[in-house]
């Protein structure tokens, strides 16, 4: 074994030292205890992928004028990963900076379980004045107020785009006349934002959009904007096609059945990744037969109002002298493949679903132009808005906050992540995984289906093309990265794997209406 891979293993090892994969070092002094508690602005949309910005050049078409500025006068976070790529496990993440397997959130149905503690809750208790517009998306998701908010307005499931049904502080409002959604409210936000301003209290306002969430429907000003624009294919979009061998594979020679490249393929592309593509998750059949290439089309076009209100947002913010003092954090939550691997939507381990925008501005705190290449995940964000009102984070988080790395200062930070993600009745084309990435590697470990495993050199690989995980020069640090899983797992209690009572016939198009 070269010295590159005893380099590998011994910073492994030495990260095994640090209890899930968290960074060391990092102490209270490295909050922002001292200075004067920060407003924090935190919009989060849904299902909008970390490439789709229109500085990132991945569509060379996609305008998003206020993201770009965004990262110019902030601080792009280019290594920002979920947990879980899914709405409501991420989302849940996100408010208590636990994972799933502790917060017991780990699908869009799982209800809240008693005690759970939102970060809010704690800004409320130390003189800040909270308010949360849009979708919840989350267990007891009925549309009514939730723990941590003195002013909510939010919506039922879904919601609408356009003409939105609105539980305001427990009273249902209706809207009409055409009423789009994240316009409206983008509005009542900043209008929130003006009364605290009024009242000289600090101020924490949870923007949560349903952009750009199927299904897909601009505003107005936007409609059928990129209709005519030419897609621009991933590299992987025909990687799986389908299977590789026909059943049996007995070798009439041999008498042996195939295994290994023989059976998935050069690529050691998994089963399952190649039966999706025929799924409401995949290329050839997306969406139960809505051409995927139109969605794709759609999904930029509601985008575009995303991107409008965080410039309202951040105008505002400027024009009433506020924004030296507010930190502004923009994060989707959770990612989405556009046809990689000929699949769609989330749910996997792959970058594409994994990853997620994340944009951070505050020039009364730090430089703009900063663009920070640590891996930093949505149980950091908790940690980091508590840190903006002087405190340390609640024992039960397992994040860190990243405000010293936008100061620039030099902390112990993590070196790996960890993912999971449960099996779902209503999709079950996706299986149980658990994974680790590292700045070099990938791990991705599969419950409960008889599949390959994978493993990726991300350097020389980005795109993950090609599954090593059965190459004999990484068999070790294979091993070791499974380890790592392990000890994660059983360092936070994570060793169950959730069951639930489900009573009702099979959705997915090869076993409707079945028990």
């Amino acid at each position: 074994m070269d010295a590159r891979f005893n380099n590998t293993l011994l910073a492994l090892t030495i990260a095994s030292q640090c209890l899930a994969g968290q960074p060391e070092n990092q102490k209270a002094e490295n909050t922002s205890s001292g200075i004067k508690p920060l407003n924090v602005v935190f919009i989060l949309s849904d299902d909008h992928r970390y490439d789709y910005m229109g500085f990132m050049g991945t569509i060379p078409w996609l305008e998003t004028p206020c993201m770009d500025r965004m990262a110019k006068e902030g601080a792009h976070i280019k290594n920002a990963f979920v947990t879980t790529s899914l709405s409501s496990p991420s989302r849940a993440s996100i408010l208590t900076g636990m994972y799933s397997h502790s917060h017991k959130v780990v699908d869009n149905t799982a209800p809240l379980p008693e005690g759970l503690i939102f970060f809010p809750q704690y800004l409320q208790e130390n003189g800040y004045k909270t308010a949360f517009f849009g979708k919840w998306h989350m267990g007891n998701d009925s549309g009514a107020p939730q723990p941590g908010f003195d002013h909510w307005e939010g919506f039922k499931g879904q919601g609408e785009y356009y003409n939105p049904r609105i539980n305001t502080n427990g009273e249902w409002i209706q809207y009409k006349d055409s009423t789009y959604v994240t316009d409206l409210l983008t509005e009542h936000a900043i209008l929130f934002m003006k009364n605290q301003k009024q009242a000289d209290k600090p101020f924490f306002v949870y923007l949560s959009h349903k952009g750009v969430h199927d299904n897909f429907s601009a505003a107005k000003r936007h409609k059928d904007c990129y209709k005519d624009k030419e897609l621009v294919l991933p590299q992987t979009i025909n990687t799986p096609y389908y299977g590789v061998k026909d059943l049996p594979t007995i070798h009439e020679k041999t008498g042996k059945a195939a295994s290994g490249k023989d059976y998935y393929g050069e690529k050691m592309s998994p089963n399952w990744v190649k039966n999706q593509r025929e799924s409401w998750h995949g290329v050839d059949y997306s969406y139960h037969g809505r051409p995927w290439d139109v969605q794709v089309r759609k999904y930029c076009e509601t985008l575009r109002s995303v991107d409008e209100s965080i410039g309202s947002v951040l105008d505002y913010l400027k024009e009433a002298g506020l924004d030296d003092n507010t930190l502004v954090i923009y994060m989707g939550d959770n990612g989405f493949a556009w046809g990689e691997h000929g699949l769609i939507d989330k749910r996997q381990f792959y970058e594409e679903s994994v990853r997620v925008p994340m944009l951070v501005r505050c020039p009364g705190l730090f430089e703009g132009g900063k663009v920070i290449e640590n891996m930093v995940q949505n149980v950091d964000v908790a940690p980091t808005i508590m840190a903006c009102a002087g405190l340390d984070k609640a024992k039960q988080m397992v994040g860190y906050s990243f405000l010293p790395l936008l100061r620039g200062e030099l902390v112990d930070w993590r070196d790996h992540i960890f993912y999971e993600y449960y099996w779902e009745y209503e999709f079950p084309q996706t299986p149980t995984m658990h994974g680790i990435r590292t700045d070099r590697y990938k791990y991705i470990r599969y419950h409960g289906v008889w599949d390959t495993n994978e493993f990726y050199d991300l350097q020389n690989d980005p795109y993950e093309t090609t599954n090593l995980i059965a190459e004999p020069k990484y068999k070790e640090v294979i091993k070791q990265l499974n380890g790592r899983i392990y000890d994660w797992l059983e360092s936070t209690d994570g060793m169950n794997i959730p069951l639930k009572r489900t009573v009702r016939p099979h959705t997915d198009h090869r076993n409707q209406g079945n028990y």
